[in-house]
């Protein structure tokens, strides 16, 4: 996760450091969800597939500690949201496959999500940077968790409900963030090229 240093602490790696703690788990986090992508599709819900998957999503909050005691990285920036979207859009992908979740919600939110880090690997080429909002750490953390309890097995079993409300809420964000994205994109590009600040 990419997070400003604390002020108290030097950073240890420059903002362009590749090889960096937080990089180094972030990766290992997009590098681990492939293997609950398969648990899904072949075991559906079961308590190891939730452990897995909540094993891997807990490290977005290892990585994070590790970019404010080291230093956050441009790379550190671009790889985080990317293991996110990993996480979330194969494990809607492996529950749509199993027929637990409804194939319009997750189409819709993985367009948004590719259309969003379309533009702000654009933007970044052009050295504008599109910080995440608050909201917008709130719509991955539903995401999450629409997916987290479509593979719980209680709930699965006798609550699916629990994980499809989940899911539609989290298209509601999904598409309330991406609104506000796109709203502020010009602006935002507009005062970060000419040298002026966003409040």
């Amino acid at each position: 996760m990419a997070v400003p240093n604390g002020e108290d602490t030097p950073a240890t790696f420059g903002p362009t450091a590749l090889v960096t703690p937080a990089n180094l788990v972030t990766i290992a986090r997009i590098a681990a969800s492939p293997v609950f992508i398969a648990m899904v599709v072949l075991w559906g819900a079961r308590w190891s597939t939730f452990a897995v998957g909540f094993t891997i999503a807990m490290t977005d909050y290892v990585d994070g500690l590790l970019a404010r005691r080291h230093g956050a990285t441009r790379a550190g920036a671009f790889l985080d949201p990317l293991a996110d979207k990993v996480l979330v859009l194969g494990g809607m992908a492996a529950l749509v496959a199993n027929g637990q979740f409804n194939l319009v919600p997750v189409v819709v939110i993985a367009v948004r999500e590719l259309a969003v880090s379309g533009y702000r690997s654009r933007a970044g080429r052009r050295g504008v940077t599109v910080p995440a909002t608050k909201l917008a750490k709130w719509k991955t953390f539903v995401q999450l968790w629409a997916v987290g309890f479509a593979v719980t097995p209680p709930l699965a079993a006798e609550a699916h409900w629990v994980a499809t409300a989940t899911l539609w809420l989290a298209l509601v964000l999904t598409l309330w963030t991406g609104w506000s994205y796109l709203r502020s994109a010009r602006t935002l590009e507009a005062a970060q090229l000419s040298g002026g600040a966003i409040g």
